[in-house]
């Protein structure tokens, strides 16, 4: 008799993060993709830009997201006219009257775990210089106070990407980079249902910080040796195609590709974890180019922790195909009398069919299928 095979202590931590983040998404239609680039860019200890118009739930996914994986939090929105210590903190008076220049930093960016900031390129240049030592180094330096920041992810927004070069080098420290569009008219009533749901609905499941900080550590252990190979392929045929990276994000993808192997319960990266690449480049002309030419490199691209983030950026059929079958099966085992059930059930079953014609509808999707328009049509 054959003894099953106990999860690792990672692959549990990543099934708890999973848990959560689904949990954080729920009522939060189509961004469920940037739920999981927050897990994801924590875990490679790396920060993501979000960039869409107003009112497309940034800050809602954003604030969820922070309470299922806990840690202090900090979030603030940018304008013209703010001061550093609204982020930072103000002059202690106390240290002051002693004649030395500290910052009291309680409660603020300098001691969070994980930040928002939004319309974060409304900052002044002294606002910005002194992120880029907090977001690059985790270090904040303001006068004689100099400490070491626990932060684990910055995430920050705006509307697009700065003309401005000095603004853009900054944008640029962001290593993922993510654009955001009004969710689809195909999921309108699952918008109206889901938002109306979410605001009262309780996080189902949470995670602690130390799961992050679990799976961070197994970053460095993961073996890239065959992925690299594949990665320098992969960043020729960018070239070929004329969109070119800088030495620094080519670099710095690693961890990316690291941590979403170790996100998968693997400690081998492998073809399929080279996805997080489209995420690093920085325009979205540059993105939806990207993956034209990457189509074959990243045609096994797949994790199960992040179902999402993966079939936006491969728009592979197969990486589609497993994200419909979780959710069908998630809004099923939701029972029938659950709220928004059916709505939810009704776009699934618009989604799939606008997506998959009978010929090409796999097999376990088409189960899933028929269960949802058996619940559809039974009253409840």
């Amino acid at each position: 008799m054959t003894l099953p095979i106990e999860p690792t202590a990672a692959q549990q931590a990543a099934a708890r993060v999973r848990d959560a983040v689904h949990s954080a998404t729920v009522g939060l239609i189509e961004r469920e993709q940037l739920a999981e680039l927050i897990v994801l860019a924590a875990v490679a200890q790396e920060h993501l830009l979000i960039l869409g118009p107003p009112g497309t739930a940034k800050s809602a996914v954003v604030r969820r997201v922070a309470s299922a994986l806990g840690g202090r939090y900090f979030e603030y929105l940018l304008g013209r006219f703010t001061e550093p210590s609204e982020l930072f903190g103000p002059v202690d008076l106390r240290r002051l009257r002693e004649g030395v220049v500290e910052t009291d930093v309680s409660g603020m960016l300098p001691e969070a775990e994980v930040a928002f900031l939004d319309e974060v390129f409304l900052g002044s240049t002294a606002i910005l210089n002194t992120l880029l030592g907090v977001l690059n180094e985790r270090r904040f330096r303001r006068g004689h106070t100099q400490i070491e920041c626990p932060l684990r992810v910055c995430v920050g927004a705006a509307n697009a990407l700065p003309d401005d070069e000095s603004l853009a080098a900054f944008a640029d420290r962001f290593l993922l980079h993510l654009f955001v569009e009004p969710v689809p008219d195909h999921q309108l009533e699952a918008l109206l249902e889901g938002g109306w749901q979410s605001e009262r609905a309780p996080l189902a499941h949470r995670t602690e910080l130390s799961d992050i900080d679990e799976l961070s550590r197994r970053v460095p252990l993961v073996d890239l040796t065959h992925a690299r190979g594949l990665l320098a392929d992969a960043i020729r045929k960018l070239r070929g195609a004329g969109l070119s990276l800088s030495d620094r994000r080519i670099v710095k993808v690693q961890r990316l590709i690291a941590a979403a192997t170790v996100l998968a319960g693997r400690d081998t990266a492998t073809d399929a974890d080279l996805w997080p690449l489209f995420y690093v480049m920085p325009t979205r002309e540059a993105q939806a180019s990207a993956q034209d030419v990457l189509r074959d490199s990243m045609s096994a691209a797949a994790n199960p922790t992040l179902r999402a983030a993966v079939e936006h950026a491969v728009l592979q059929p197969v990486s589609r195909a497993a994200r419909l079958v979780e959710a069908a099966r998630s809004c099923l085992q939701a029972g029938a009398d659950a709220p928004g059930t059916a709505t939810i059930a009704e776009a699934l079953l618009r989604e799939i069919d606008a997506n998959f014609d009978a010929k090409s509808l796999p097999p376990e999707l088409a189960a899933e299928r028929a269960r949802l328009i058996e619940r559809v049509a039974t009253p409840t």
